[in-house]
C-alpha cells in the first residue's frame, strides 16, 4: 500500500511523521481513534481529517508493531 499521505519533515513537528503536512501526527491520530469511538464524532472535531487519513495512519503504525507477546501484569486493568 502506498502511504502518499504520511509525510515527515525535519521543520515539521520535530520530524515526527505527519498527515499530509498537517500539524497532526500519525500518533495523535491513533490516540484520537482511542478517545473518539464515534467516527462521526471525530470527524467533526478534525474535519481536515478523513477516511483515508486515518486507513494510512493506522497501517503505517502497525508497520512498527512486532509480533512479540508481551505479558501484562495481573494488575494491569482497563479503564473505559
Amino acid at each position: 500500500m502506498k502511504l502518499d499521505r504520511i509525510t515527515t519533515s525535519p521543520a515539521r513537528m520535530n520530524g515526527q511523521p505527519c498527515i499530509r503536512n498537517l500539524r497532526l501526527t500519525v500518533r495523535r491520530v491513533i490516540e484520537l481513534l482511542a478517545t473518539y469511538p464515534d467516527r462521526a464524532e471525530l470527524c467533526r472535531e478534525f474535519p481536515s481529517l478523513d477516511d483515508e487519513d486515518i486507513k494510512q495512519a493506522l497501517v503505517y503504525a502497525s508497520t512498527y508493531m512486532d509480533d512479540r507477546i508481551i505479558e501484562l501484569s495481573q494488575s494491569y486493568e482497563v479503564v473505559a
